[in-house]
C-alpha cells in the first residue's frame, strides 16, 4: 500500500489543449478517494497519469514517496479496472483472473491460491470455469476486479467501472466495491461522473471542473459547505437551486427573489456572515430541494409563489418543478454567463422550471397552478455573483 501525491501537475496534449491545470492533491495510504466531475473535467486524465498511460507535462507525481513521472506503468505497482471490463473472451474466469500473475511468471501454487482467494472474496467461485459471455454484467465486472486484486498492488485505479451496468446492479456493486476496499485497505482512486457513486463510496471526494480541482473533502461536508458555486450546483441530487436575488440589510437581513422577500435567519447568517456586507447588491441564493415545503400549514416560514410546471411521483417523495420570476444560475456555466451578461439577462423571466422541491408523496399539485412554497431559511447558501465564492 502507498499514498499518492500530485504536486502542481499539468497535462498539455500535443495539440496544445490543456486537460489538467496545477493539480495538487494527496491521497492517503489506504484511502478511498473519488474523483468526480462532468465530462471533460480532467478526472480520467488525472487517473491515467497515475497509471502511467499519460505523460505529465509539468509538476511531479509520487506513489509511496517515489516520484514516478518517468517510471513505466509496469514498474508502478498499480492495478486498473476499466469501464469496459477488458476480459479475454476465450479464457475462463479463472484464467482471466490469473492472467496478470501468469505474465509475471508467478509460481503456479501462488496463482492458484490467489485466484481461489479472489473468487471467494468476490462470490465468483461457482463461475471459475465459465467464459465471460456466460456471465452477467455485474459478474464480468467482478472478474475484472478479481484480476486487479490478485496482484496485490500498491494502488487500485478504477475508471467508471459501473457505467455499463443497469441501475439496480450499480447500487449493489457500489456496496460491493466499497466493502472490498475496506477489507483490503488498498489505496484506491475511483473516477466517476455520477455524484451518487461519489457521495456514497468515497472517504473523500475531489470535485473537478474544466481541468481544475474545485474542492476535496468528506462527502457530507461537500454537500453542507461547498467552497464555490460550481460545487454547490454539482453536488446533490437534485442539484441545488441557484437563483439570483438582492440582499437587503436594515437591522435584519433579507433577500428579495422574484418579488418575494425572504428573511434570513441567524443560523444562515452564522454560516454566511459576509451577507451583511451586501446590502443593496445582487447575490446568488442556494436552496436545497429538501428545504422547500408545501406552504399549507407552514406559516412559520417565509414563502415564495411559483407556478407548477412538472411533478415526478417517486413513491416515497414527489419531485416538484416550479417556475419563479428570477434568473436561474447554472453553476457549470457561471463564468460564461458573466462574460455574456447581456444574453443571460434574457433568461430573467423565462418559461422553463427553475426551482425544484422535494415534497411528500401525497401533496396534490395541478400543473399550471400558482402555489406557495415555504422556504426553510436555516440552510440557505449565499454566493458572490461576480466570482461565485461563498459569502463566509
Amino acid at each position: 500500500m502507498a499514498d499518492v501525491a500530485f504536486d502542481e501537475v499539468d497535462k498539455i496534449y500535443d495539440n496544445g489543449v490543456q486537460a489538467v491545470f496545477d493539480l495538487t492533491l494527496g491521497i492517503n495510504d489506504g484511502e478511498f478517494l473519488v474523483l468526480v466531475g462532468p465530462s471533460g473535467c480532467g478526472k480520467t486524465t488525472a487517473l491515467r497519469m497515475v497509471a502511467g498511460l499519460e505523460d505529465i507535462s509539468a509538476g511531479t507525481l509520487s506513489i509511496g514517496g517515489r516520484v514516478v513521472n518517468d517510471v513505466t506503468p509496469k514498474e508502478r505497482d498499480i492495478a486498473m479496472v476499466f469501464q469496459n471490463y477488458a476480459l479475454y473472451p476465450h479464457l475462463s474466469v479463472a484464467e482471466n483472473i490469473a492472467f496478470g500473475l501468469r505474465l509475471r511468471k508467478a509460481p503456479k501454487d501462488v496463482i492458484n491460491e490467489r485466484v481461489t482467494w479472489a473468487a471467494r472474496l468476490l462470490d465468483l467461485t461457482p463461475y471459475l470455469d465459465r467464459r465471460p459471455k456466460e456471465l452477467s454484467g455485474g459478474q464480468r465486472q467482478r472478474v475484472a476486479m478479481g484480476r486487479a486484486i490478485v496482484r496485490q498492488p500498491q494502488v487500485f485505479l478504477m475508471d467508471e467501472p459501473l457505467s455499463n451496468l443497469d441501475a439496480k446492479l450499480r447500487v449493489q456493486m457500489r456496496a460491493d466495491i466499497a466493502k472490498l476496499q475496506r477489507e483490503l485497505g488498498v489505496t484506491t482512486i475511483y473516477v466517476t461522473h455520477d455524484q451518487v457513486e461519489a457521495m456514497t463510496m468515497g472517504d473523500r471526494v475531489a470535485v473537478m471542473n474544466q481541468g481544475r480541482l474545485q474542492q476535496v473533502d468528506a462527502p457530507q461536508r461537500l454537500y453542507d459547505r461547498p467552497e464555490n458555486l460550481f460545487v454547490a450546483g454539482f453536488i446533490g441530487t437534485p442539484p441545488m437551486n441557484l437563483l439570483e436575488g438582492t440582499a437587503s440589510v436594515n437591522g435584519s437581513v433579507s433577500v428579495e427573489i422574484g418579488g418575494h422577500t425572504i428573511a434570513v435567519g441567524d443560523e444562515a447568517l452564522r454560516n454566511y456572515p459576509r451577507l451583511r456586507d451586501y446590502g443593496g447588491r445582487r447575490v446568488i441564493v442556494g436552496m436545497r430541494a429538501g428545504d422547500l415545503h408545501p406552504a399549507q400549514g407552514r406559516d412559520d416560514l417565509p414563502q415564495i409563489h411559483a407556478r407548477v410546471d412538472l411533478v415526478e411521483a417517486l413513491g416515497g417523495e414527489s419531485m416538484a418543478y416550479f417556475h419563479v420570476d428570477a434568473r436561474s444560475i447554472k453553476a457549470e456555466t457561471h463564468e460564461e454567463e458573466e462574460a455574456l451578461a447581456s444574453e443571460a439577462e434574457e433568461t430573467v423571466v423565462g418559461s422553463r422550471p427553475n426551482l425544484v422541491a422535494s415534497f411528500p408523496p401525497h401533496v396534490h399539485l395541478k400543473l399550471g397552478d400558482e402555489v406557495g412554497v415555504a422556504v426553510d431559511t436555516k440552510n440557505l447558501h449565499f454566493f458572490d455573483e461576480a466570482d461565485g465564492q461563498p459569502l463566509r
